[in-house]
């Protein structure tokens, strides 16, 4: 099950077919830029791969976005990730940088965020954030996340985790 069409996306499942896109969506340094660095073709084959199996075991990972005529947009989605030590349930996207700033992000995160509220059984859904990634943090709380600690962990010394109550 997806999240339903937007008033300008679609969301699909992740392809072997999309390497190309995702090559360049997680390799693009604008949108890698509060990342530790963009991914090279390997590991974005290994970031569709990682969704594939997020579907499998659990019905939701990261999603496609996409136009209603088919044009790539980026990723949008649901998956469990480690904070403090704890599993938590994330919301997370990544725009193509040429639409930064057109709603896109918040666009679909609102989707993901319903769809976790009429589909799953989470008590909760996190935003793990870069402390410099203001833009990423109002995505967020257009989605009526606060923030609520940070996170010691990752690749990323130190991450702002915001949350909603589902």
């Amino acid at each position: 099950m997806l999240p339903p069409p937007t008033g300008r996306l679609q969301f699909r499942e992740m392809a072997d077919t999309d390497l190309d896109n995702i090559t360049a969506l997680l390799g693009d340094v604008e949108v890698m830029r509060f990342y530790p660095a963009p991914k090279s073709r390997e590991e974005a084959a290994r970031w569709i791969q990682w969704n594939q199996e997020n579907y499998a075991e659990h019905g939701y990972g990261l999603w496609i976005l996409e136009a209603h005529d088919g044009e790539f947009i980026g990723d949008c989605g649901l998956t469990w990730q480690q904070v403090n030590g704890v599993q938590k349930l994330e919301v997370g996207y990544h725009v193509r940088a040429d639409l930064h700033g057109h709603g896109f992000a918040t666009e679909a995160a609102i989707a993901c965020r319903d769809y976790a509220r009429e589909h799953l059984d989470a008590a909760e859904l996190v935003a793990i954030i870069h402390p410099d990634n203001r833009a990423s943090e109002r995505v967020a709380e257009k989605l009526g996340m606060q923030r609520v600690a940070d996170d010691q962990g990752g690749a990323i010394p130190v991450r702002r985790v915001l949350s909603l109550r589902l």
